[in-house]
C-alpha cells in the first residue's frame, strides 16, 4: 500500500530501515516473502533464509512497517509472535505513525518573538530607583 501523494513540493525522504523477523514453519516463507516485497517498489530487501529474517529498506513517506507487515500477514506469511516481536513492532508502528502526524501538524510558535517573553518580564518589574534598603539605614556612616 502506497500513501496517497499530494501535489505539495516534494519533502526529503525519510529512510527506514527494519528486519522482519518470521515464524519458523512454514519452512521456507522467507525467500516467497522477499519475492512479494521486491514487486511492491521503492523497498530494498535483502533476505536471511538461515535467521528467518527479511532487511527492509522504504522511505517512511511511502510506506509503513505495519502496512508491510500487513501485507505479508494478508498473503498468509507467519511472522514471529514472540512477546519481545511483538512489543518491539508495537513501538515501531507508535514511533512511525507519530512521526508522520508530526510532519503534518503545523509549527505551533509559543511566542510571537523570541524577545516576548522578556519584554512582557521587563514591563512586569518595578522600575527605577527601588532601594529596598530603609531610609534610617541609607544614610548611616
Amino acid at each position: 500500500m502506497k500513501r496517497p501523494t499530494t501535489n505539495a513540493p516534494q519533502a526529503a525522504p525519510i529512510p527506514k530501515q527494519r528486519s522482519i523477523q518470521f515464524a519458523k514453519f512454514p519452512p521456507a516463507q522467507v525467500p516467497e516473502a522477499a519475492d512479494m516485497l521486491k514487486r511492491l517498489g521503492d523497498v530494498d530487501v535483502a533476505a536471511h533464509d538461515p535467521a528467518r529474517t527479511i532487511d527492509i529498506a522504504y522511505d517512511l513517506r511511502r510506506h509503513r512497517l505495519q502496512e508491510i507487515e500487513g501485507d505479508l500477514e494478508d498473503r498468509g506469511y507467519h511472522l514471529d509472535n514472540t512477546l519481545l516481536s511483538k512489543m518491539r513492532r508495537a513501538l515501531i508502528y507508535y514511533v512511525e505513525e507519530t512521526q508522520l502526524h508530526n510532519l503534518d501538524a503545523p509549527k505551533k510558535l509559543l511566542k510571537r518573538s523570541q524577545s516576548e517573553a522578556y519584554t512582557h518580564a521587563w514591563e512586569r518589574h518595578p522600575h527605577g530607583d527601588h532601594d529596598e534598603t530603609p531610609p534610617e539605614w541609607r544614610d548611616y556612616k
